[in-house]
C-alpha cells in the first residue's frame, strides 16, 4: 500500500512520516515546496506546488497512492490576518486542485483533509465541548478557509463518490513547531532568556482564551487510525477533549524555566478578534478508532522547551 502526504515539510509532516513508517507497512511519498527543506530516509520526496494542478496530476499518476493525507496549508491565524489572499489561495484553491487532480487522474484513494477546530468559531458555552454537528461560525480568515475546505470535501464525496474524510484538528503542539504558535513562542522566549539572548521579559497576547492542546505525536496517530477505520464523508474532531487557559500554559512553562521572568502584553500579538473557548468533543473519533492521547501536556512543554534550548 502507498501513502501520499501532500505538504509534508511542515511541523506535522515529519511526525506523520515517522508514525506511518513505525506503525504501517506502507510506501510513503511526500511533497514539499521547491524552497523547503525536508530531510528523511523514510519517504520519497517530491517538489510540488498545489496551485499547479497539472503537476499534481502528473505526480499522482506516477505514485498511484492508496491513501492521501492533505496537510498542505497556510496554517497560521496571525499570517491569515496579514495575508488573507495567500491563505485563500492555498487552503481553498489548493485543496480544490488536489481533489480535482485525484478525480481527473481516475484514482480512488482514501483521502483525509486536515481542517481545524478554529472552524467552529464563536460558540456559546452550552455548546462546549464542541461536537462535529455544531454549526461553524469562523472567527478569523484561516478558520473561514478551513470551514470552506470542509464543505468542499463533503461536496466532492457526494458528487464524485470519493472516499474522503475530514478532520477538525484542534491545537497541536510539540518540539519543532514554529514560534508563530503560542506554546512554541513562549518556550522559545524562555530559552532565549535563559541564554541571555534577550531581557527577562516574555511578551504575550491574550492570555484569557482557552484552547484544546494535543501533542502532535498523538494527533498523527489519530490520522493513521482514521485512514484505517474512519467512515467516508464524515468529519472527526481530533483533540484532547480538555481546554486550558493560555495563562495556565504560560505559568506551567515558567515553572520549568531557570530564570525569573516578567510578563508583558504585546499589542502586536493581539488579534482583531479571539474566540474565548475552544474544546473538542472527541467521542466520535474514539468510537470509530479507539484512539487515545497518551502524551501529557507537561511532557510536551518540557520537550518543546528543551528543543528550543538545543536549537539556540
Amino acid at each position: 500500500m502507498k501513502a501520499f502526504i501532500v505538504g509534508g515539510a511542515g511541523f506535522v509532516g515529519s511526525y506523520l512520516i515517522e508514525h506511518l513508517k513505525d506503525c504501517y507497512n506502507w510506501d510513503i511519498s511526500v511533497t514539499k515546496l521547491p524552497h523547503e527543506v525536508l530531510v528523511t530516509t523514510d519517504a520519497a520526496v517530491f517538489d510540488l506546488d498545489i496551485l499547479d494542478k497539472k503537476s499534481i496530476i502528473s505526480l499522482l499518476n506516477e505514485i498511484k497512492p492508496d491513501y492521501v493525507f492533505h496537510l498542505a496549508a497556510q496554517s497560521s491565524i496571525s499570517v491569515s490576518w496579514q495575508n488573507p489572499t495567500l491563505t485563500v489561495d492555498i487552503n481553498i484553491n489548493g485543496t480544490i486542485n488536489v481533489l480535482d487532480a485525484i478525480r481527473e487522474a481516475t484514482l480512488s484513494p482514501r483521502i483525509l483533509l486536515i481542517g481545524s477546530g478554529e472552524e467552529y468559531g464563536y460558540i456559546t458555552l452550552d455548546e462546549v465541548p464542541i461536537k462535529e454537528s455544531c454549526s461553524t461560525h469562523p472567527g478569523n480568515i484561516y478558520a473561514a478557509t478551513k470551514a470552506c475546505q470542509n464543505m468542499i470535501g463533503h461536496i466532492y464525496a457526494h458528487a464524485y463518490d470519493m472516499d474522503l474524510m475530514m478532520v477538525r484538528a484542534f491545537n497541536h503542539i510539540g518540539p519543532g513547531q514554529s514560534p508563530l504558535f503560542v506554546v512554541s513562542d513562549f518556550c522559545k522566549q524562555v530559552a532565549e532568556i535563559e541564554k541571555e539572548l534577550k531581557d527577562p521579559v516574555i511578551r504575550v497576547g491574550n492570555l484569557n482564551v482557552k484552547r484544546d492542546f494535543t501533542d502532535v505525536r498523538d494527533v498523527v496517530k489519530a490520522y493513521g487510525l482514521l485512514m484505517e477505520k474512519g467512515s467516508k464523508d464524515e468529519t472527526y474532531n481530533v483533540g484532547s477533549g480538555h481546554a486550558v487557559e493560555i495563562k495556565n500554559i504560560l505559568d506551567l512553562i515558567l515553572t520549568f524555566s531557570k530564570k525569573d521572568i516578567v510578563i508583558e502584553v504585546d499589542k502586536d500579538k493581539l488579534r482583531p478578534s479571539d474566540v474565548p473557548v475552544i474544546e473538542a468533543d472527541i467521542q466520535k473519533l474514539v468510537a470509530a478508532t479507539g484512539w487515545t492521547h497518551d502524551i501529557s501536556l507537561e511532557r510536551t512543554i518540557v520537550e518543546t522547551l528543551d528543543y528550543w534550548r538545543n536549537a539556540l
